[in-house]
């Protein structure tokens, strides 16, 4: 069934407004994929909190011309789907690679982190990342590891000080009991 011009102007629009609100694009081959495995990898997605399109490569590529985004022309060869990451571009890119682990008919061809182009091998290490919460937790740490060995470094005289005293008073409680 043929697409009128008016439908493939707002699949434009609608593959730009997707652009502009991902913080990271994910370029897969999808050949051989059943309806299933689409539905489980859409699902994924939105868990994530991205979604996951097959897009016509025409189309998709004047998307991209008219966002002023350069496109690399193998990520728009044979059939193409893309994950936009709304929220988390790390679980996103987590979920794809989890999934393309786990059949061959899913190839993640490359993308764009905050439209700077990434490659696969990127995507790989970003999927590889820990969660957001536990990345805060070990930023978190890092900040305030000097200011608690500052603390410790600080109070060590004070603690070897009563140290002593508590020593001496012991010794003195000894000896007047003896």
């Amino acid at each position: 069934m043929a697409i009128s011009r008016k439908q493939k102007e707002e699949l434009v629009v609608q593959y730009i407004d997707w652009m502009n609100r991902s913080q990271a694009l994910i370029f897969t081959g999808y050949r051989g994929l059943s309806v299933k495995e689409f539905d489980d990898l859409r699902r994924k997605a939105r868990e994530a909190g991205g979604e996951f399109h097959v897009i016509k490569n025409t189309l998709g590529k004047v998307a991209f011309e008219q966002a002023g985004v350069p496109l690399p022309e193998e990520y728009l060869e044979d059939s193409t789907a893309i994950a936009f990451a709304f929220d988390n571009p790390a679980a996103m890119a987590k979920a794809v690679k989890d999934f393309s682990r786990s059949t061959d008919f899913l190839k993640i061809k490359g993308g764009y982190l905050e439209q700077i182009p990434i490659q696969t091998e990127q995507i790989t290490a970003l999927a590889d990342l820990p969660p957001l919460p536990i990345l805060r937790a070990l930023l978190l740490g890092t900040i305030m590891a000097p200011a608690s060995q500052l603390v410790r470094v600080l109070s060590e005289p004070a603690r070897r000080v009563s140290t002593v005293l508590n020593a001496h008073a012991e010794k003195d409680d000894v000896s007047a009991a003896a």
